[in-house]
């Protein structure tokens, strides 16, 4: 049985990925957020555009902090959303998120992010009010969990104190593996 090892904490994480500069990547994101409006006009389908290139990003970066983490599997959702707060947007963000609001079958919660390096240099005019600019991180958070709703609550583009996001789980997947042991 190989050695267990002990989970990286998220400034460990966050200081054993490769980066690029914080502000070519919000420059980066704030010109492709112009280009959806430009080319899909209705502010209701940047949203989805920008929720599904996330959700398509969500699914590749689990792999990735799995592999880089060392966290062993959660137990429950609970648990899997402090991993996400704490070590996740730490390793790919470099913020840490605070996981609050819980429901009374702990199946649904909110993360509040204090900082959010993907607004920097940003303003939203009067026509996107209704653009959900961070959009692209509920995504990653559906494609990274599967089987989970995600919504904004509050923005601080829109002059809210934080930004947070209300994470519910719809259902528990069972791990499937694709293969079997022969016992």
């Amino acid at each position: 049985m190989p050695p267990l090892t002990t989970p990286k904490s998220g400034d460990a994480l966050f200081a054993s990925v490769d980066r690029v500069n914080a502000e070519l990547f919000t420059l980066t994101y704030g010109a492709i957020v112009r280009q959806l409006l430009t080319d899909l006009e209705e502010v209701e389908e940047v949203n989805k555009q920008l929720d599904q290139m996330g959700y398509n990003i969500g699914t590749r970066l689990v792999d990735e902090f799995l592999a880089k983490s060392n966290v062993s599997r959660c137990v429950d959702f609970k648990e899997t959303a402090d991993v996400i707060a704490k070590l996740g947007f730490k390793m790919f963000l470099g913020v840490t998120a605070t996981v609050t609001n819980w429901d009374a079958e702990g199946t649904s919660c909110s993360f509040v992010l204090e900082d959010n390096p993907l607004v920097d240099f940003v303003e939203l005019p009067d026509t996107c009010q209704g653009l959900q600019y961070c959009n692209v991180l509920s995504g990653v958070i559906r494609g990274a969990l599967e089987m989970t709703e995600v919504t904004w609550v509050r923005d601080m583009l829109r002059g809210d104190d934080a930004y947070e996001m209300r994470v519910k789980l719809i259902k528990q997947v069972p791990e499937e593996y694709p293969y079997k042991d022969d016992d």
